[in-house]
């Protein structure tokens, strides 16, 4: 394609690197930037920088946080016994976006994958273990959910995580089946993932 403009090639170009995003959908974007404010877009341009070099991780749980602990964790109101394992930060968010579950979380920072190399070493695991064994306030884990999607990878870590906290006592849950098999949990729709979170069994 022909641009009218390098400054709006070299946009576009920027934009369509972002997931999901052809050409043709960022020059649309481009094109609406452009005829926005330049205030507009300088702070577009300063959030997303600002997201850049200024979010870290939970020293807890390993969600994005802006400080030392994420917003969750800082939340002294959500239920201190209880842990939802999940795979990253857009589990979380789907999970959240149901309103039904008002505990804390863990973010593993992947999946075991033989296939792809990803090991147990590779998890946030052993802090998971420790956040049950020497909890970092007087409130006992009682229960640890796993929200892990129902993919072989899924089920290769949900076992390997109950072998690993078994020992510990601490209940162990998995969410019910209402997650399409080999689905991911931020594509299921809200009513759905909020039942399974609801609806959740005794992981055997």
């Amino acid at each position: 394609m022909n641009y009218p403009s390098r400054l709006i090639e070299d946009a576009v170009n920027e934009i369509s690197r972002l997931p999901g995003i052809g050409k043709k959908t960022a020059l649309r974007l481009a094109l609406h930037l452009l005829k926005r404010e330049e205030e507009q877009a300088r702070s577009l341009s300063e959030a997303i920088v600002n997201m850049r070099t200024k979010t870290t991780y939970c020293v807890k749980c390993h969600n994005i946080a802006d400080e030392m602990y994420c917003n969750i964790c800082a939340n002294s109101k959500r239920d201190q016994s209880t842990i939802c394992v999940v795979v990253d930060t857009r589990d979380v968010l789907a999970i959240e976006s149901t309103n039904q579950y008002k505990g804390l979380y863990h973010v593993l920072g992947g999946i075991i994958s033989p296939l792809e190399g990803i090991g147990p070493s590779d998890l946030y695991i052993d802090s998971l273990i420790q956040r049950v064994e020497k909890p970092m306030n007087d409130d006992p884990v009682q229960e640890i959910i796993l929200a892990l999607s129902p993919t072989m990878e899924g089920d290769t870590t949900a076992f390997y995580l109950q072998k690993k906290l078994r020992p510990t006592g601490v209940k162990i849950s998995t969410i019910a089946r209402g997650v399409p098999i080999g689905g991911d949990l931020e594509y299921a729709d809200e009513i759905t993932l909020g039942r399974s979170i609801i609806s959740r069994v005794a992981y055997d």
